[in-house]
């Protein structure tokens, strides 16, 4: 049996699988003493393209009813990053629903046109009182809708 990060995986290695990127600065505490990024740097990374995403969205994760959950992510590791001053994140929506939306990320060194690792991450939209789902507020659907698109 596959994992999800699996299946998307072929289609996943090339630049222009990805419609949204995100440039992100390292710091010097991002890598271990094999001056390689550490493992946990690259949650960080993706979070940040979804949290920025979403944001982008006009979600006020902070005041609004409906919100959204991380209830899966995943990283496949490809190729060690060394120590450099930036990396790219590129983001996919490979699925949207009713209540949920599925990103493809990969990690990129600027210039390379391959990823040096792949994400996978699910939010779910709930209700902020009851955490039950709830459906993907109409200004959030449109965004995203624009990002499949290619519009944003």
């Amino acid at each position: 049996m596959t994992s999800t990060i699996e299946n998307i995986e072929k289609s996943a290695h090339s630049r222009t699988y990805y419609g949204t990127w995100l440039t992100i600065p390292t710091r010097w505490s991002d890598f271990d003493v094999l001056r390689h990024l550490n493992n946990v740097m690259y949650m960080r990374f993706f979070e940040a393209a979804a949290v920025g995403l979403v944001s982008k969205g006009g979600l006020d994760r902070f005041e609004d009813q409906t919100i959204c959950f991380v209830v899966e992510n995943s990283t496949k590791f490809l190729k060690p990053v060394p120590m450099v001053t930036e990396v790219e994140i590129g983001l996919r929506i490979t699925k949207l629903g009713n209540t949920s939306a599925i990103y493809g990320l990969g990690l990129f060194l600027p210039n390379e046109p391959a990823p040096r690792a792949l994400g996978h991450w699910v939010h779910v939209f709930v209700d902020r009182d009851t955490e039950r789902p709830a459906p993907i507020p109409e200004k959030m659907r449109t965004h995203y809708q624009q990002v499949i698109d290619g519009q944003s």
